[in-house]
C-alpha cells in the first residue's frame, strides 16, 4: 500500500504543479508551503518543530517561499522576537490552481479504471482521511481503542 500511495502523491505533486502551468518547488519548500497553508499564522519555530526541520533550514526554506511572494512573515503580537508565516494571494490562487489540475487528472485516470475499481477507491477516501489525520497525531495502538 506505502509505494502506491507513495507513487499516486508524487504523480498528483509534479503533473499538478506542471498542469497547473506553475513553477515546480523544491521538495522542501512544497513542504512548508502546504503547512503554512493548512494552518496559517503559526510561528516558524511551530512549523519547524511540527515538520522535523532545523530552524535555521526552515528559516532558509521560509526567505525562499518569501522571495518567491507565496509566504509572508509577520511580527507576532504577543512575542515581537517570533514570526508568524502567512500564504500570500499567491499562494492560495496557485494552490487552488493546483488543486483543480489534481481534480482533472484525477477524473481522467479514473475513467481509466473499472467500476469495480472505482467504486473499491470511492469507498476507501473516508478511511484513507481517518489514516492522514491518525499520522499527523500518531497514538499507540492501545491509546486509539
Amino acid at each position: 500500500m506505502v509505494p502506491g500511495l507513495y507513487g499516486l502523491s508524487r504523480a498528483l505533486r509534479l503533473r499538478g504543479v506542471a498542469e497547473a502551468g506553475l513553477y515546480q518547488l523544491p521538495p522542501s519548500e512544497l513542504e512548508v508551503l502546504r503547512y503554512v497553508m493548512d494552518t496559517p499564522g503559526t510561528p516558524l519555530s511551530t512549523m519547524a518543530r511540527e515538520l522535523g526541520l532545523q530552524t535555521s533550514n526552515a528559516s532558509v526554506v521560509v526567505r525562499n517561499l518569501v522571495a518567491r511572494e507565496l509566504v509572508e512573515r509577520e511580527p507576532d503580537p504577543d512575542d515581537r522576537r517570533s514570526v508568524r508565516l502567512l500564504p500570500t494571494m499567491n499562494a492560495q490562487h496557485g494552490m487552488a490552481r493546483i488543486e483543480s489540475s489534481w481534480a482533472e487528472l484525477l477524473a481522467v485516470a479514473l475513467e481509466n479504471l473499472s467500476p469495480d475499481e472505482r467504486d473499491k477507491l470511492a469507498a476507501a477516501g473516508p478511511a484513507l482521511a481517518s489514516l492522514g489525520k491518525a499520522l499527523k497525531n500518531p497514538l499507540t495502538p492501545e491509546a486509539s481503542r
